[in-house]
């Protein structure tokens, strides 16, 4: 990996210490480049005529997105952000009243919030499965709500967005094969810092957003869904002209790929500039990408353990690129300020969206720190040696 190289794509990261990739990226310059091309081209010959002319390299983003899944171009849908992939995905699933959903602690809160709507609307019953006392989901208990509850569907966050905990998605996709269960993946936090393969995995369905790891712009993403679904004709509730056909006055047939969880309308130039930065990923290798990103994990994680001032959050036995940490007895208002006057960029995650986590580790906010692959080993010293002046 070419480490200045990329740096040198990465504008933004010269004049500051980058740890937000968690939260919305920094993105390749030639990203930007391709975007601004596209919309002067709308603004020369009009939106139909350049979609028209960039057939090709529309196309080129359910090829590059396929390839950074392991899957096939049919088998991807571009969507405006991870949260509408999720509804629609949502909405796609035959729930009737009394149908269950099972879910862990560690969910998103977007995805809390969608499931307690279905309750309220639709009558369907939300359950959690336990996390063992190291903080990873009990997958012996996870089986037992299955076998019991025959679940409509499994909803996992991949990686939550307060907390660097990776779940087992693998042992759970197995589990929902094994019992016929629908397997929804949120990978909004686990999409371009690592590799991810649905064939492993096992989903159904796997949403994304461009704006973190994958370092691509906001109101970007996409949704990923699986054979299976293709040939169940499942589709969102609320299917337009690009998901159907409208075949006689009462009846409309699904298209046969996932552009049936797409709208006709689209802004192509965020299209393209996603394609960009997932062939930026993938030019690289999300192998190299993932193997680096380790190391900067480690060191951080390392520094940040030997610094009594504070305390690291995250527990579980597989850790991502995404770190918490609270200081006791401290207002946030202070660590933020000491935080944005060393130019620090980091994110807040607050008890409002973490309202089960949270209260287990009995915190009302964590600073999030997430390096990315453009980071370096000295950014990770420097990061850490502020943190360590919070209290002195």
């Amino acid at each position: 990996m070419n480490l200045e190289q990329i740096r040198r794509d990465t504008i933004g990261c010269a004049d500051k210490l980058f740890f937000n990739s968690a939260g919305s990226s920094l993105m390749p310059k030639v990203v930007l480049e391709k975007m601004t091309s596209y919309l002067y081209e709308e603004e020369r010959l009009g939106g139909y005529k350049v979609s028209e002319l960039q057939a090709g390299e529309i196309a080129g983003f359910y090829k590059e997105t396929a390839q950074l899944l392991h899957t096939q171009p049919e088998n991807i849908a571009f969507i405006y952000h991870a949260t509408d992939a999720y509804a629609k995905a949502l909405s796609a699933i035959p729930f009737s009243s009394g149908d269950v959903i099972l879910t862990s602690d560690d969910d998103y809160i977007s995805n809390h919030l969608a499931f307690l709507s279905l309750q309220d609307r639709l009558g369907i019953q939300i359950l959690r499965a336990k996390n063992l006392s190291n903080g990873d989901i009990d997958l012996s208990h996870f089986e037992t709500l299955v076998q019991r509850h025959k679940p409509r569907l499994v909803a996992i966050t991949h990686i939550p967005t307060n907390s660097g905990l990776v779940q087992p998605v693998v042992e759970i996709g197995e589990i929902c094969k094994r019992y016929g269960t629908w397997y929804l993946l949120d990978a909004c936090q686990s999409v371009g810092q690592m590799v991810v393969d649905v064939q492993q995995i096992g989903c159904d369905f796997l949403s994304a957003t461009g704006r973190k790891f994958l370092r691509g712009p906001r109101g970007t993403g996409f949704l990923y869904v699986s054979d299976r679904v293709l040939q169940e004709k499942l589709c969102p509730l609320f299917v337009d002209m690009r998901g159907a056909d409208w075949i006689t006055a009462d009846t409309f047939q699904v298209q046969m790929d996932a552009t049936r969880f797409e709208t006709w309308e689209n802004s192509y130039a965020s299209l393209i500039g996603l394609k960009e930065a997932v062939r930026y990923a993938n030019q690289i290798g999300m192998q190299t990408i993932e193997s680096y990103n380790q190391q900067l994990l480690f060191q951080l994680r390392e520094n940040l353990l030997k610094i009594n001032s504070i305390r690291v959050l995250d527990r579980g036995s597989q850790l991502a690129n995404l770190l918490t940490f609270n200081v006791p007895d401290q207002e946030l208002a202070v660590v933020e300020e000491a935080l944005v006057e060393n130019t620090v960029f980091y994110s807040v995650s607050e008890l409002s969206s973490a309202r089960i986590d949270f209260a287990k580790k009995k915190v009302d906010w964590a600073i999030r720190l997430s390096p990315h692959y453009f980071n370096t080993l000295e950014e990770v010293e420097q990061v850490s040696e502020i943190v360590g002046g919070l209290q002195r």
